[in-house]
């Protein structure tokens, strides 16, 4: 039983390592990549499109939720101690420090990283990549870097917007609601925002698209076992980029809080 154990353990560690060596690969062979020319601008703006205006909806609708129950758990507190105003304050800078860049990447990982892995790996189980490399085209440059900078680029942009639709989610439950005039909630909440902490909220996107990106790619590269693999892959894919996204963002508070603060 302890043998069995142990054999499980070690396996699942060397998998473990051989996913960091093979990730590693790719993004020194990504940023290799992405600094010869020609840049594909037009496959960028597709994946662009893609990662960032197809997302619009499902931003809009989570950041606005998330802006509204925030607002009534922070209400049921600070009713009781008589400190409505400051709901406007801790909306907002909870959403641009925390909430709106990891809950924004979140839903990103979950509806890009999973098409791409799928997209990519598909690719992978029909051959069209081994196709692509007989052709001359290398499938890192075709491939990975349009999503990386595509990613890299719209997952602020995101952010964003995610951090100003919670915010209206925030205004419509203290004005409606609470009956906290609309003026002195907005001003409350701007006046309570500094710029480091927008910087440092938007800055970290732009990481969590590469986390995304490079999970998402590496998995669909590496699909075995036809269509069923496909889903394994995908699967893999949307728990990895959960996993660093949330690794990423602890060790960013960290730098940004208490390290430099």
């Amino acid at each position: 039983m302890i043998e069995s154990m142990l054999i499980n353990v070690g396996r699942k560690v060397l998998a473990f390592l051989q996913f960091l060596g093979g990730l590693a690969t790719l993004v020194w062979q990504s940023f290799y990549w992405l600094f010869v020319p020609p840049l594909k601008t037009r496959r960028v703006l597709e994946q662009a499109k893609r990662a960032g205006y197809d997302s619009l909806p499902i931003v809009s609708l989570i950041g606005l939720f998330i802006g509204m129950i925030f607002a009534f758990q922070t209400a049921y507190l600070m009713q009781r101690l008589g400190s409505e105003i400051y709901i406007a304050s801790i909306v907002a800078l909870s959403l641009v420090r925390e909430l709106g860049p990891v809950i924004t990447s979140l839903v990103v990982a979950g509806r890009v990283g999973a098409a791409i892995t799928a997209e990519i790996g598909s690719m992978q189980v029909t051959e069209q990549i081994d196709a692509l490399e007989a052709m001359g085209s290398n499938p890192v440059k075709y491939l990975v870097v349009p999503r990386l900078l595509a990613l890299s680029l719209m997952l602020p942009i995101l952010t964003l917007y995610a951090d100003i639709i919670g915010i209206f989610g925030g205004w419509l439950i203290c004005v409606y609601k609470l009956g906290i005039p609309s003026r002195l909630y907005m001003s409350v909440a701007f006046e309570a925002l500094k710029f480091k902490d927008i910087f440092t909220g938007l800055s970290k996107t732009v990481f969590f698209g590469m986390i995304i990106a490079f999970v998402s790619c590496f998995e669909g590269f590496n699909v075995e076992g036809g269509a069923e693999g496909v889903g394994r892959a995908t699967t893999r894919s949307v728990v990895w980029s959960f996993i660093l996204i949330i690794a990423a963002d602890c060790f960013f508070t960290a730098l940004f809080y208490f390290i430099f603060p």
